[in-house]
């Protein structure tokens, strides 16, 4: 496992009966995690200055109860990068912290690649590795379905003072998108993807992670260059192990060096690791 150790303004203060209490730079939020199947050593839901929780309905989806007062939303920094956090639907933030790991990975393949580099960030949801691969130098393309999380992240750019840098925000079908650079003729160097597990797409596409996630990847090779730095997936889906994003990759791209691993956070809780998911990247050293 691959742990954002390197965080000053979020922690995971405690864990238990299927919840995380987190801070966000002084605000405390109480969110499910279904990875959580251990019992809390305390009452999450008593902490002192827990300004919100999240509540799964049985019927699906949730809510937010406000417990403290508490800005509607506010800025979080990672090193030299600056972040909106807000809660949101489906107890959501804007923003995964676990993936700093794969920022720091990113930004040093970017640096270290001593040439222009070009990324197309797919499923790129607020942007933290839009706004990481910008701040290292890259050219980036920013594509998601959804005009908020777009337009979320040219705010998290102009926050981190990115916003003279080339960059391409594109609402749209991801899929739609690839398909109609490949008959432009348009190419990147590295591409990133975020894929959700379930969802559909602003004409309705269907998307499900088992069924799609393959032919998408494979879709996406007509557009890497001919001289690649890195193509990396994540996936937050449950059970979806990394040998199985590994084995993809090694599959689609037969020259590259490929790894996969757990990305997680640690905790302030002794011996207890969170697990956050899986990424997987093939590596061209060029």
């Amino acid at each position: 496992m691959k742990v954002s150790n390197n965080w000053q303004d979020y922690k995971v203060l405690a864990t238990g009966d299927g919840e995380k209490l987190e801070v966000w730079g002084n605000v405390k939020l109480l969110r499910p995690d279904p990875q959580v199947i251990w019992h809390a050593k305390r009452n999450l839901k008593k902490e002192s200055g827990l300004n919100a929780h999240y509540i799964r309905e049985s019927t699906g989806g949730g809510h937010w109860e406000n417990l403290k007062p508490m800005p509607s939303e506010w800025q979080i920094s990672y090193k030299n990068l600056k972040f909106l956090i807000k809660p949101m639907g489906f107890k959501h933030t804007g923003l995964f912290p676990e993936q700093a790991v794969n920022w720091d990975y990113m930004t040093t393949l970017i640096k270290n690649a001593n040439r222009p580099i070009k990324v197309l960030n797919l499923f790129g949801y607020t942007g933290g590795a839009t706004v990481a691969c910008t701040a290292a130098g890259a050219e980036v393309t920013h594509v998601d379905a959804s005009k908020g999380m777009v337009d979320r992240c040219k705010q998290n750019i102009k926050l981190s003072g990115l916003d003279n840098m080339p960059i391409r925000y594109i609402v749209d079908d991801c899929a739609k998108f690839v398909e109609r650079e490949i008959r432009r003729g348009k190419f990147y160097d590295a591409i990133i993807m975020d894929p959700p597990s379930y969802g559909r797409g602003p004409s309705g596409e269907m998307w499900k992670i088992e069924n799609n996630l393959y032919d998408f990847v494979k879709l996406c090779k007509n557009v890497l260059s001919d001289k690649p730095l890195f193509v990396l997936i994540n996936s937050y889906t449950t059970g979806l192990q990394p040998m199985v994003l590994q084995n993809i990759l090694n599959d689609i791209f037969t020259s590259g060096q490929t790894e996969a691993y757990e990305v997680g956070l640690k905790t302030e809780e002794a011996h207890i690791l969170l697990p956050c998911g899986a990424s997987g990247i093939t590596i061209w050293k060029n």
